[in-house]
This record gives C-alpha cells, sequence and structure tokens, in this order.
C-alpha cells in the first residue's frame, strides 16, 4: 500500500499543492503526461490559475516519497493532510489522544511526549501530580560518600580527586540548603555545571534512603539535566624535540623518573598507572584473567619487548595490559618499588621546563596509529576499551596481533631518536 493512501487528501489546501507541483515538475522533471493532464492544463497550474485536482495530487505524490512529502510541507500543512488540524484551524482531538495513546506502545513516542512536556508544562506537572518537595536538608555525610563509591548506579566515584572536588563543591553551594524549587533553580543557573551531577547524585542518594517518592525523584532528575559536554576542536601541536630534550634531560640528571617517562612513552600508559606499576611490580606473580580463561605470568616476554598485565577495570580509566622494551624491563627491576609523588614530579617537571607526562601518551597514539594498520589494535595497547566491543575471541585475536605489531612500534621510536 502507497504511504501516501493513508493521508485525507481532501485536507490538503491549495499553496500546499501547489508546493507539491513545483518540486515533482523541479526536481522529478515530471511532465504533463506523466500527470494525465493537457499542456495547457500544465502551465495553468504552474500560473496558479487553475487548482491542483485530488486526482493530479494523487498522481504527484506517487512520484515522491514520505520523507519528501515531509521536507516540502511545513508542520500546519502535515497535520491538515493528517486530518489531526481542521480547515478552520481547530484540533481534532479524537485523532491526537489516539496518537496519545500510542505512547504506551511506542518508547520513543512516550520520551518525545515527557521531554515536551516536561520543557513546556513544568509546573502544571508538578501541581497535577501534587509534588511537594519534603523539608529535607542538604549534608554531606560517611554514608553519601559511600553511596557514591559503592551503592551508586552506573559509574561509581572510584577516585579520591574525584570524590574531594565533589566534596568541596557541595560544601561549597549545597551544604545546609534545603530542597526546594528555589534550589532547583539556583542548581539549573549556576555557572559550574558540575553541580548539577552533585545535585543529582544527592537525590539519587535520598530516593536510595526512601527519603523522597519515586515521583519527585523523577521529576529531579528530568528538571535537573546532567552535566552536558561540548565538543571543542582545536589544534594541538606536540614538539618531538621538547620530548627528546625531556628524555635525555631525565636520563641524565633523574633516573628514576626517567624510567617512568619512558614506560610511559613505549606504552601510551596514564602517568597514575605506571605510578602504580613501578610501585607493584611483580613479574613473577601468576594471575587468572577469567574472563578469556586464560592464566599468565603478569609479565610475558618476547625477543625484543615484553607485556605486563595491570588489570585495572571498572569504574577507573582502564588499564588492562602495558607493552616496553626489554631495556625498560631492566629499568622496571631496578626500580621496583620505588614510590613517586605525583605532586613531587610535577613540581620537578615545570621547575626544569620539561614536557609534561599527558603529552607522552599523545604521542604514543600518534605512533602506534601510524605504524599499526588496524587501529582496533592501537586502541587495546592503550585500553581504549571504550571505543571496542571486545569478545572472548575478539580479545585474544587482538593480544596477539599486538604482541606481533608491537616491535614495529619500538622501531619507530628509534627512529625518531627516543632508544
Amino acid at each position: 500500500m502507497e504511504w501516501w493512501r493513508k493521508l485525507d487528501i481532501s485536507r490538503i489546501d491549495d499553496e500546499a499543492r501547489y508546493k507539491l507541483f513545483d518540486y515533482v515538475v523541479n526536481t522529478k522533471g515530471v511532465r504533463p503526461r506523466d500527470l494525465g493532464i493537457s499542456y495547457s492544463s500544465f502551465c495553468r497550474i504552474r500560473q496558479r490559475k487553475q487548482r491542483v485536482s485530488d486526482e493530479v495530487l494523487k498522481r504527484i505524490l506517487s512520484f515522491i516519497t514520505k520523507e519528501e512529502f515531509e521536507r516540502v510541507l511545513s508542520a500546519q500543512e502535515r497535520l491538515k493532510a493528517l486530518g489531526i488540524l481542521r480547515d478552520d484551524g481547530s484540533v481534532d482531538y479524537g485523532l491526537v489522544l489516539e496518537i496519545i495513546a500510542l505512547a504506551s506502545r511506542d518508547e520513543y513516542l512516550k520520551n518525545v511526549l515527557l521531554r515536551f512536556v516536561v520543557q513546556n508544562f513544568r509546573e502544571d506537572l508538578r501541581r497535577m501530580l501534587g509534588l511537594t518537595l519534603t523539608h529535607i536538608e542538604f549534608r554531606w555525610s560517611e554514608d553519601f560518600e559511600e553511596f557514591l563509591r559503592s551503592r551508586k548506579k552506573r559509574k561509581k566515584i572510584l577516585t579520591r580527586e574525584t570524590l574531594a572536588y565533589y566534596r568541596n563543591l557541595f560544601e561549597k553551594y549545597l551544604e545546609g540548603k534545603v530542597l526546594s524549587e528555589e534550589l532547583v533553580e539556583y542548581v539549573l543557573r549556576h555557572p559550574n555545571k558540575w553541580l548539577r551531577n552533585i545535585f543529582r547524585h544527592y537525590i539519587q542518594y535520598l530516593y536510595y534512603r526512601r527519603r523522597i517518592p519515586p515521583e519527585t525523584f523523577g521529576w529531579l532528575m528530568e528538571v535537573i539535566p546532567s552535566r552536558s559536554y561540548k565538543l571543542d576542536v582545536r589544534p594541538y601541536t606536540i614538539n618531538l624535540d621538547d620530548v627528546r630534550k625531556t628524555m635525555e634531560f631525565l636520563k641524565q640528571r633523574h633516573e628514576k623518573y626517567y624510567v617512568l617517562y619512558r614506560l610511559m612513552l613505549e606504552s601510551g600508559a596514564r602517568l597514575k598507572h605506571a605510578i602504580q606499576v613501578l610501585r607493584t611490580f611483580s613479574p613473577d606473580e601468576v594471575i587468572e584473567i577469567r574472563e578469556i580463561d586464560m592464566v599468565t605470568k603478569r609479565l610475558v616476554c618476547f625477543e625484543k619487548h615484553c607485556r605486563y598485565f595491570v588489570g585495572i577495570r571498572g569504574g577507573q580509566k582502564p588499564c588492562e595490559w602495558l607493552w616496553f622494551s626489554t631495556e625498560t624491563l631492566k629499568l622496571l627491576e631496578k626500580y621496583r618499588g620505588a614510590k613517586i609523588d605525583r605532586k613531587d614530579l610535577w613540581e620537578y617537571v615545570s621547575r626544569h621546563n620539561l614536557v609534561r607526562s599527558k603529552i607522552l601518551r599523545k604521542v604514543s597514539w600518534r605512533i602506534l596509529t601510524e605504524v599499526i594498520p588496524d587501529k582496533d589494535v592501537a586502541r587495546f595497547i592503550q585500553s581504549r576499551f571504550g571505543e571496542l566491543r571486545i569478545s572472548e575471541a575478539r580479545y585474544g585475536d587482538l593480544l596477539s596481533k599486538a604482541d606481533v605489531w608491537y616491535p614495529k612500534v619500538l622501531e619507530k621510536l628509534r627512529e625518531l631518536g627516543f632508544s
């Protein structure tokens, strides 16, 4: 059945008919014989001297798709064609109610309607539901911290830095305040969008502790959106000469920091992961990776390189394996168990005008993507699991491919003067 037969053609007004006529003539190359009319009638319609009849309109609609129909006509014209909007501007409420009833069976339509109602009729909805914001005072507590760390749904707050930032923000802007409509508006208008996240976490906590009803919880979570992210595209220049000078400086002046930088450059690891590996390096430990049914030593070495299992997953930024050269292995064994304070490292780097540690991961990524044709292998080496879907078979395949390609990465590093 043609899509247009669902339309009430009699309700499509003259102006909409002329728009559709012009569209098929100008874009589809339709001629008088295609529409079953004479050349003189064709010309009179183009000059708006003759109305497009229902029969001609049906032929026009047979030349276009539903998407084209929606693109050519305005929303009001389409509503008239569907019989929802009458010629006098009144609404056919029966049809509208039928559409609303469809929302119970169509998840997308339901979400569209809910978002529209919340955005445009927020106060009416609140009054209709009888929502009252109970007199609840915001207080940071150990119980709330425990909720963030272990009981919160979705992404839990696991790092000390994030937890400390959240606590500082909460105590500065929310501590002692009472849950109210004024507070909701205050959070919505606040320039620091992270405050929205803290507020939402606390509302989830209150709901978890049964201190607010489901209706209030749903309304607040819909009204206060989470922090949005704006894609900021900007040129990012990395001077390889500066990286080489930094590596040479550390090799001569501070070997412990040098092994850390070398590990990050060769593996693409983040600073905190490299520090952890240096402190807890256990090459002979035997581990089991249950997800892929694999028993192995943490350290596996080949002719020119090694890979080491770190095994950081979950809510933190992941770091599964690290690949590095056999020369770096000797340095790791020499400084095994060493503790490095990130603040001390940053101060040393700033004092001597050296390249910051985060640059090394970017350099490593550029080399990986230049040398390895399969970008999934490069992502796997840097534990970019958010960009991958890995089954058990796929995991083993990526692991073996990484072992094959990694010597090429070391060759490129030597070619660039980083050996």
